[in-house]
């Protein structure tokens, strides 16, 4: 299935995004793989259609990222794309900081304001399960991105976050050697994406006998990152890794530069532009990495399935997981081997931009019957 690249214009993301790298992507934490398709509301499989046009809702709990800024933006390109040709009227934004209660109340409020559907980023796999339901039970979709929820009445779409955490330790632990000692700077204890990673990663690092010493918490943000990686440097100075990726990634490489060990203690990377800045500085000296694209543009995405089921049309019951959730494939992974290629093709837009895909409205209607 072939994905089409967004490249959001460079004005608008220096204008929306903070220069901080922060999170990307949470995702999967423990769906039920027997759930039974057919416990879903109507909401959830999209059976009949709504009149329009359509209001949208989005709920989106953690701003602090250049991550999450060009989520919202692509969701506001594809909205806007719908609303020239009618199909949608109004975008309501429910987009700050806030904890699993003020998600919470972030999503009550979209309720009450008469949202058709909704679109999540969510903050937990499981405690938002009720306020889905409230939703749900009144006929609204509701559609989680990012990271993956448990309710059966809500629809995930996303990549696996897991098969990403085992795509980046692959690569990772192929530099390595057996018994080699690594840490590992991660993003949010206890959030989904992170615990998902890390699923995907430690069953790699046991098959290779890789020796796990630590695991840090950045906080999905680079200067959380940077100083944690440096504090792991000086605890740890005979490691022969640093596992990592998305927003800490450029921080903790700037951390191995800044202690002189490029060359000696292997880097783990996201697909970035400040990340792959460095990476291009760098490969003179023989420094590799491995960026796996993690696509804010999921959101974009996800419009495009919420209008095929406002109008009436079906999902396709043999393309879901576990019958609620929609995997999107992970793009190749940038390596040395094709990184000029990739390299060439951002390298003019801003540090702050992630490399995306959203699947277009045609692409997207082959899920459904």
């Amino acid at each position: 299935m072939k994905a089409r690249r967004l490249l959001l214009s460079a004005a608008a993301l220096v204008a929306g995004a903070s220069l901080v790298a922060g999170c990307s992507s949470p995702s999967p934490s423990g769906t039920d793989s027997n759930t039974d398709a057919n416990t879903q509301s109507e909401a959830s499989t999209g059976d009949g259609a709504k009149e329009g046009p359509f209001t949208i809702g989005v709920s989106n709990a953690f701003v602090g990222s250049e991550y999450r800024t060009q989520m919202i933006e692509a969701i506001e390109e594809v909205f806007g794309e719908y609303k020239e040709q009618g199909i949608v009227d109004e975008l309501i934004l429910e987009n700050a900081d806030a904890d699993v209660n003020g998600q919470i109340q972030q999503i009550r409020n979209l309720i009450n304001s008469g949202v058709d559907a909704i679109i999540v980023d969510p903050n937990s796999a499981t405690a938002l399960s009720a306020v889905f339901k409230e939703a749900t039970d009144q006929g609204i979709l509701v559609y989680a991105i990012d990271q993956q929820v448990d309710s059966p009445e809500v629809i995930n779409v996303g990549i696996s976050q897991e098969e990403l955490g085992a795509a980046n330790a692959q690569w990772f632990a192929d530099q390595l050697k057996k018994g080699d000692k690594i840490v590992t700077v991660e993003g949010a204890t206890g959030n989904p994406a992170t615990d998902a990673r890390w699923a995907g990663a430690e069953k790699i690092f046991k098959e290779k006998g890789i020796e796990v010493l630590t695991r840090g918490d950045g906080g999905w943000d680079q200067t959380t990152g940077q100083t944690v990686a440096t504090d792991l440097l000086a605890t740890y100075p005979d490691i022969a890794g640093i596992w990592t990726y998305d927003g800490m990634a450029q921080g903790v490489l700037k951390a191995v530069e800044a202690a002189g060990k490029t060359d000696s203690i292997v880097v783990s990377g996201e697909a970035r532009v400040g990340f792959m800045r460095m990476w291009n500085d760098l490969l003179p000296s023989g420094f590799g990495s491995v960026g796996i694209i993690n696509p804010p543009g999921t959101g974009a995405t996800a419009m495009h399935f919420i209008v095929n089921q406002l109008q009436g049309k079906t999902l396709d019951e043999s393309k879901l997981t576990d019958g609620h959730t929609v995997i999107l494939p992970l793009a190749p992974a940038i390596t040395n081997e094709n990184f000029e290629a990739e390299w060439d093709k951002v390298k003019d837009l801003p540090d702050t931009y992630v490399l995306d895909q959203i699947l277009s409205a045609e692409e997207v209607a082959a899920y459904f019957k």
